[in-house]
């Protein structure tokens, strides 16, 4: 071999060197989801995505089982603690089932955070909730008020008289009702979160109420059914139907005009802000705490509470100008 190839050969190997270096030093965070193959979390791992490119020194291990099941996500964090990652992030299919799984990757030193759907406390470091009630609350109300700006009258179509959620976001909403000049809550019926039953009880407000102006449904089943109520009425342009939806399932809504706009989380900002979470409870030595403050790079800053969970910022409001982007994901 020639000197200048025994040179070049040298170069080559340190510069592998240098590379597999760099790369054993990159914080390796696993995005573990509820199941792949959904267009949600498929989504937030594209925000994941987004958070390595940013920082630099990331590589992201998108992974779940192929079910919803808690076994399955029990079975993938074991196979993560065995490759020694830097940190887990997870959306769990179980609040307490994942604990003893996720408390062992703990004691191996591995940053534990839970996302979208929440571990039990003692089995992660924080958890990241997509919005807060009173977020959520004044979101619904405001998205009916933002299209009547002289007033008028609007209706709550929720799921059952017994959910939690929608509960707490409707008496969210009645909290800050008095912000919104104007605006009258003329009746709250359930639907059950049943397509069938939720059209007859919109179809059923707009009987009683023939001045009615907008229908919130913070429901992503009565949303629906509350639009095609609108449209078989002939309503659209009178009556405006909006709350919590998914884009894939709206799409029409917003075509027809029977939805000027709704809400619901964004899973790429969700993915994102887990990603950069992680990173700085693993890489920066942040401890997440009641109280703590913790950066979230385009998303700003997570504030834990008492339990050590945070919400991330407002549903994300898709209308005429996004839903064309975001229908083919979720």
């Amino acid at each position: 071999m020639s000197v200048m190839k025994k040179i070049l050969s040298t170069v080559a190997v340190a510069a592998t060197f240098a590379a597999g270096t760099a790369q054993a030093e990159d914080v390796r965070i696993a995005l573990v989801v509820k199941a792949l193959g959904i267009g949600f979390f498929e989504a937030a791992a594209k925000g994941a995505e987004q958070a390595a490119e940013e920082l630099g020194d990331v590589e992201i291990i998108y992974t779940g089982p192929t079910d919803t099941t808690a076994e399955g996500q029990i079975e993938v964090i074991n196979a993560l603690i065995a490759q020694n990652v830097d940190a887990i992030a997870v959306s769990a299919n179980d609040t307490d089932a994942l604990v003893p799984a996720l408390k062992k990757a703990m004691q191996r030193g591995i940053t534990v955070i839970s996302w979208d759907s929440g571990v039990a406390p003692e089995g992660r470091q924080l958890h990241l909730t997509p919005s807060s009630n009173p977020l959520i609350g004044n979101m619904i109300i405001k998205l009916a008020a933002d299209h009547l700006p002289e007033g008028g009258d609007v209706a709550v179509l929720s799921a059952t008289t017994t959910s939690t959620n929608q509960n707490v976001w409707i008496e969210e909403m009645n909290k800050v009702l008095p912000n919104y000049d104007g605006i009258n809550v003329v009746a709250t019926v359930y639907g059950d979160d049943l397509a069938d039953k939720s059209y007859r009880e919109a179809t059923g407000l707009m009987q009683s109420y023939p001045d009615l102006d907008a229908i919130i449904a913070p429901t992503s089943v009565g949303i629906v059914a509350a639009a095609q109520a609108v449209v078989d009425a002939g309503k659209v342009g009178q009556v405006n139907v909006t709350g919590l939806g998914l884009p894939s399932e709206m799409a029409g809504a917003i075509e027809s005009g029977a939805s000027q706009s709704f809400a619901i989380w964004n899973p790429i900002d969700l993915g994102y802000s887990a990603a950069m979470l992680a990173y700085e409870l693993s890489k920066n030595g942040v401890e997440a705490g009641p109280g703590a403050e913790i950066p979230m790079g385009r998303m700003g800053t997570l504030t834990l509470d008492e339990n050590s969970e945070g919400a991330m910022a407002d549903p994300f409001v898709y209308d005429a100008s996004n839903i064309d982007e975001f229908k083919g994901i979720f």
